[in-house]
């Protein structure tokens, strides 16, 4: 099996030589592995005690800052490695001022894992939700260096544990010092398979929307722009598709006057939003960048710029959630937390957040424009319907705060950092 492992990562690898003489992100990637361990060489860490957080991408490693923040106020005298496998979240965090060292993570052959963790000598490593990468692990285990997953979710699907997979599921039960799960369905399947290192501390991303919403931004020019629009209905619609753009237009069309709509698309290329503005009309769209030159007809607000839609959802009275229609949805939490009812397309079954706020009535799903229109009636014109449904919200967030708590605490407990 790990001859299958690394064929399947040097397929990959090549893969992605291939497609960096086309891709921006396959070539910013290339070059993030051969800069490494140059750079990694001469970093200030690895030379003294060092805390090792890998996040795949940007969302992992949103994931990843409450306990990454709690360790660094809790242990100062640690230095802190950030790697990242994706352009995602390198070229969006590379400057993170709480690491004191950032990089990519070249492709997990065995050799560039003795190198790596050679260079960087971690005390302690953590990895965020489904990260598995056997060479590195199996270094880590090899050098007994404590290692920790938190924010984990396991499903009888993934292959782990099917037949194929019994040589991989023995692996990581030896490789972690403890797993930290996210609901009680990952525990049961974990223990019914031999493992006794598990618990359930929730998800953190829960504690990381909640310390974005109480450090909100505030935008005097939205402020100013739904002032003139007072007593407008305002669905924002966060990380839009095309699909979630269409059926947003004829529910405006159907509903009239009334709303207002701040549109945040997931992609904010020149062209995409040109086909936005065309979409919905000229005349009925300004864009952010340029919301000075909003007039009486302009009721949809286009945001063109990046790092924006977590504190904009203060300035919803719904919210809705865009990726239900392709592979699926993107974070409802970042509205939740701000007690913003949310709905979203059918794609959302392998989010737990997504299935929890559907059962509490905090939020809903559809699958047919018909039934959007429906559902977004019940909140927009009934003030019962949205009322129950923000406080389910709010309590929602509230009930699942203090996974880095729980996380630290097992950590702290284990003495493995006095090492």
């Amino acid at each position: 099996m790990r001859l299958i492992y690394s064929f399947g990562i040097s397929c990959y690898a090549l893969g992605v030589r291939i497609a960096s003489l086309r891709n921006t992100k396959a070539k910013q990637m290339l070059t993030g592995w051969k800069q490494t361990f140059g750079r990694l060489s001469i970093a200030p860490v690895g030379k003294d005690k060092t805390a090792w957080f890998h996040a795949s991408s940007l969302g992992e490693f949103e994931q990843a800052r409450p306990v990454l923040e709690q360790f660094k106020q809790q242990h100062p005298d640690f230095k802190i490695c950030v790697t990242f496998f994706s352009p995602s979240g390198y070229e969006v965090r590379k400057d993170y001022p709480e690491a004191d060292f950032i990089c990519y993570l070249p492709m997990d052959t065995k050799a560039n894992a003795i190198r790596f963790v050679n260079l960087l000598r971690p005390t302690v490593a953590f990895f965020v939700k489904y990260d598995y990468w056997f060479n590195y692990l199996e270094q880590l285990r090899l050098r007994q260096i404590p290692t920790y997953i938190f924010s984990a979710i396991y499903r009888p699907s993934q292959y782990f544990f099917k037949g194929y997979g019994k040589w991989y599921l023995k692996h990581l039960r030896n490789c972690f010092t403890h797993i930290f799960v996210q609901n009680k369905e990952s525990l049961q399947l974990l223990q019914s398979h031999g493992f006794e290192h598990v618990s359930i501390a929730g998800d953190t991303r829960f504690d990381r929307v909640h310390a974005i919403s109480q450090a909100a931004r505030q935008f005097p020019e939205v402020e100013n722009f739904l002032a003139k629009r007072a007593g407008n209905k305002v669905i924002l619609a966060g990380s839009s598709w095309e699909p979630d753009e269409a059926n947003l237009k004829r529910y405006l069309d159907y509903k009239g006057q009334g709303l207002t709509l701040i549109l945040a698309p997931h992609v904010i290329s020149e062209s995409h939003i040109e086909s936005i503005i065309s979409l919905f009309g000229k005349d009925s769209c300004v864009r952010y960048s340029r919301i000075n030159e909003a007039t009486d007809k302009s009721n949809i607000l286009v945001i063109d710029n990046i790092g924006l839609l977590s504190s904009l959802y203060r300035y919803a009275d719904v919210a809705y959630i865009g990726g239900g229609f392709g592979r699926g949805i993107h974070n409802i939490l970042e509205a939740v937390t701000f007690g913003k009812p949310v709905i979203f397309g059918p794609n959302y079954k392998k989010f737990q957040e997504a299935r929890d706020i559907i059962a509490l009535s905090g939020g809903c799903s559809y699958s047919e424009y018909s039934e959007l229109e429906q559902k977004m009636d019940q909140l927009i014109d009934n003030e019962d319907n949205y009322s129950s449904a923000s406080k389910v919200c709010l309590k929602y967030l509230a009930d699942n705060l203090g996974s880095a708590d729980k996380i630290m605490d097992v950590v702290n407990k284990s003495n493995v950092l006095q090492n």
